[in-house]
């Protein structure tokens, strides 16, 4: 698991009505997206891709993303994976025909595994039947390891200009306790490789980890720096349903231990002129992720591949989009233009908290326009949560910005439980 597309919560399956979601009838349903509504969008948002690539080495036990465990032996099967893929977009294609894409992330799993070439006709398969600006931001997630470490050159060839490598920690015990399949070296010679080879990088990095003191917590943080990264994302690790952690718990640092922790990497981040942007990310002058950026203003992007989410927004409405998990039944449905697996309008009770939920994670927060832009609702539909959010100190008293203060930042979820729609939120006891 590395730096990912940074996943909302999906709050879909509640959102609003189903929507006839064959996708091999886009085309003929066109009209269906583009029919009256209650939202009125005078100008569309960026169109960002994510590309999901599902398969790993090894399933590592605190992750809950949709990775499997390549065990058939053999190699991956890369030309049968990228025809689903190519099936997928060719079908998602009337949906956003003209508009041009900002950034492409392609996640996992782990991509790296998949060989240069298969990169390559990756990349080549996006150009030819998606306008990218010039300077579109690809992203590549990889991980530490020989293998995939050789390969670093020749996806910066295939026309990766980003690469995240999920790191983790740069403790030998800590690695073990994670479950990765690299070591301490190994991180090291991979970032030293992927600086060689990439003007802008990402490193992954977690903290709060099992049998983790301060003391090791900062060292982890002062290896990390030592390679000068451009961007660096510093994730508490957080136990996730469904996961080997959450039902066999490792003992974790306790929570106030967790929370000193997470100030001290904050500081040690912006001490060495890495500025914190997001929640979980720091980055040099122009080096934020472009792609991230996008959801956190709730742009619009395309996700192809098993598992991966869509949100695409039409004249009078919102819509989100899952493709089918498992990878052998994504690449079964694909093939007969049925990609998508669910497909829902969100609802205009749910759009203020969906905005929101992105765009307060951004240390700078976002204009006051930028709500009705990207949710099609006047700024009256957020006046009374966010005149109580703003009592309670939590976000900025300032007419144009939506912005947390200080305390909202460290009480994210406190602040966002008030953009809530009423149907969603906890009764108090």
């Amino acid at each position: 698991m590395n730096q990912k597309h940074i996943p909302i919560v999906d709050r879909s399956a509640a959102s609003g009505p189903a929507i006839d979601a064959a996708p091999q009838r886009a085309a003929q349903s066109l009209p269906h997206y583009m029919r009256p509504g209650t939202l009125q969008f005078s100008a569309l948002p960026p169109l960002s891709l994510y590309v999901h690539l599902p398969w790993c080495l090894k399933q590592c036990p605190y992750c809950d993303f949709n990775s499997h465990e390549w065990r058939a032996g053999g190699s991956i099967p890369e030309q049968a994976y990228l025809a689903a893929l190519r099936a997928d977009l060719d079908a998602a294609l009337p949906l956003v025909w003209g508009r041009r894409v900002i950034s492409v992330f392609i996640g996992g799993g782990t991509p790296s595994l998949f060989s240069p070439e298969a990169i390559d006709q990756l990349i080549t398969d996006v150009r030819a039947r998606l306008p990218l600006v010039a300077d579109a931001e690809i992203t590549l997630e990889a991980n530490p390891g020989t293998f995939e470490r050789d390969r670093f050159a020749a996806f910066a060839q295939a026309g990766v200009n980003r690469l995240s490598i999920g790191v983790q920690s740069f403790d030998d015990d800590r690695l073990r306790a994670l479950g990765r399949v690299h070591d301490a070296r190994q991180a090291h010679d991979a970032v030293a490789e992927a600086a060689r080879h990439f003007a802008s990088f990402n490193l992954d990095l977690m903290f709060a980890l099992p049998q983790q003191d301060m003391a090791g917590c900062k060292a982890d943080v002062h290896e990390a720096l030592a390679h000068q990264p451009p961007h660096l994302s510093l994730y508490q690790l957080t136990l996730e349903p469904n996961t080997l952690f959450a039902r066999q718990p490792p003992k974790l640092p306790d929570d106030d231990l967790a929370a000193d922790m997470q100030h001290a990497v904050a500081d040690l981040a912006e001490a060495a002129g890495l500025q914190r942007y997001e929640v979980s990310a720091y980055a040099a002058p122009g080096h934020r992720c472009r792609h991230n950026l996008n959801y956190w203003q709730f742009g619009d992007y395309i996700g192809i591949g098993a598992g991966a989410h869509s949100k695409l927004t039409f004249a009078h409405r919102v819509v989100r989009q899952t493709r089918w998990r498992h990878p052998q039944r994504y690449m079964e449905q694909a093939a007969q233009g049925l990609a998508v697996e669910t497909e829902v309008e969100v609802s205009r009770s749910d759009l203020p908290f969906e905005f929101m939920l992105n765009a307060l994670r951004l240390r700078e927060g976002v204009r006051v326009e930028l709500f009705a832009q990207r949710t099609g609702l006047p700024p009256s539909a957020i006046e009374k949560p966010l005149q109580t959010a703003q009592s309670k100190a939590l976000l900025v008293d300032d007419a144009d910005v939506l912005r947390t203060t200080p305390l909202g930042f460290d009480m994210l979820n406190n602040a966002l439980e008030l953009f809530l729609p009423r149907s969603s939120r906890v009764a108090p006891r």
